[in-house]
């Protein structure tokens, strides 16, 4: 019978074989998926690795008199897990990118607590080959081949296939010119909607329509001030993940960080020569290289980034200045007079967010302009139509 000290020593080692069978079968499970032969061939390879670490588990467990483990976990590993099935397979390969990281720390605690020298040596082994899987798994993520996969891997093009990745990568940064002319948009066809129904129910009756015209107006504004918020702080905080996946990536494998940096500033047309002299500059800072690969791989900057209150306030505010533009005219006028009013300064104010488009747009200022003028009037009779329907049924 095993004294305490064994048993909890084989306990760890049993829980270290489930996560190398486990993540085996991971590995295989995703293999067998994947139509890209070169990305089937590293995950088998991965998955084969794993398999051999159980091994070394499995001959040490039995070394120290244990009993051979049994696999308590599914066929597919985790491969078929809930979030993982949403997902896809890029995100399995990211949250397989984690649990790597996340076994080398905990193998390394296990070097301070085990007290087994055996052990401890198949764990020095296996925190190597769990960091080499760390950097194929990172390659995999970055749509990049990993060494292991290329018997002859070609410089030119591997960069190729960098700046054509660059292409649809990154984010795509909106001005604040864009903003504004969303959010004022957004309010000028919901209210105009909504004034346009309220004024055929009710036969122009201003009380009604500003009544409705102001509730819809704060509402749209609050609406799209929360999400515009929302929005930014998702983005930063999607951003800053990422960054802490490529300090991960620095702190894990230096040199091939470096090497990607260079290759980021070859494919822009600087020499190999100057390239690697700048990127060695860089790595003297930490977090200096840290900013310059993160601007390369997510192309932005956390100065670029939109400032949650910034956007939620320029989103209201914008928001609340088109809702607010049909319902002026009910302040003076009331009846048929004021409803044809705000239809004109409705569709001249459509007009107008339509032709602005055309700052941020290739289309020409009185196409887009025409087109938004359309949309609007559709918006406003199909309402209207539909109000005087409502007003009838009501009555």
């Amino acid at each position: 019978m095993p004294d305490a000290k064994t048993r909890k020593l084989l306990h760890a080692l049993e829980q270290n074989w489930q996560a190398e069978i486990r993540g085996a079968c991971t590995y295989r499970a995703l293999a067998q998926r994947e139509d890209d032969p070169v990305r089937q061939k590293t995950l088998e390879h991965l998955a084969q690795a794993e398999e051999k670490h159980a091994a070394l588990w499995a001959r040490r467990i039995q070394d120290l008199g244990g009993a051979e483990p049994v696999y308590r976990g599914s066929p597919s590993g985790d491969a078929d897990s809930i979030v993982n099935r949403l997902g896809g397979v890029d995100m399995a390969l990211r949250r397989l990118e984690i649990d790597e990281s996340r076994d080398i720390a905990r193998y390394g605690q296990q070097l301070k607590e085990l007290g087994d020298g055996p052990s401890v040596s198949i764990l020095e082994r296996v925190i190597e080959d769990e960091r080499e899987h760390y950097q194929e798994l990172s390659t995999l993520i970055r749509n990049r081949y990993p060494r292991s996969a290329i018997q002859t891997p070609d410089a030119k093009a591997q960069l190729e296939e960098l700046l054509a990745k660059r292409g649809g990568q990154g984010r795509k940064a909106a001005g604040w010119i864009g903003d504004a002319i969303y959010g004022v948009n957004d309010g000028l066809g919901a209210i105009f909607g909504i004034v346009s129904g309220v004024s055929g129910a009710t036969l122009g009756n201003s009380h009604y329509v500003l009544l409705a015209g102001i509730a819809g107006m704060i509402a749209s504004a609050l609406s799209m001030g929360s999400g515009a918020y929302l929005a930014a702080k998702s983005e930063r905080e999607i951003y800053e993940a990422e960054v802490e996946r490529e300090r991960e990536a620095i702190r894990m494998n230096g040199p091939e960080a470096r090497e990607l940096l260079s290759l980021y500033y070859q494919v822009k047309g600087i020499p190999s020569e100057d390239a690697d002299h700048i990127v060695e500059h860089l790595a003297r800072d930490e977090a200096q290289f840290l900013r310059a690969l993160a601007a390369e791989r997510l192309n932005a900057t956390e100065e670029a980034l939109p400032q949650p209150f910034v956007s939620a306030f320029s989103g209201a505010a914008s928001t609340a200045v088109g809702a607010f533009i049909p319902i002026v005219p009910f302040f003076f006028l009331t009846g048929y007079p004021a409803v044809f009013l705000s239809a004109a300064v409705s569709l001249a104010a459509h007009f107008a967010v339509g032709a602005a488009k055309s700052l941020i747009t290739v289309r020409s200022w009185w196409s887009s302009g025409l087109e938004m003028t359309l949309v609007g009037a559709v918006e406003g009779i199909v309402t209207y139509v539909i109000g005087i329907g409502l007003g009838h049924v009501g009555a």
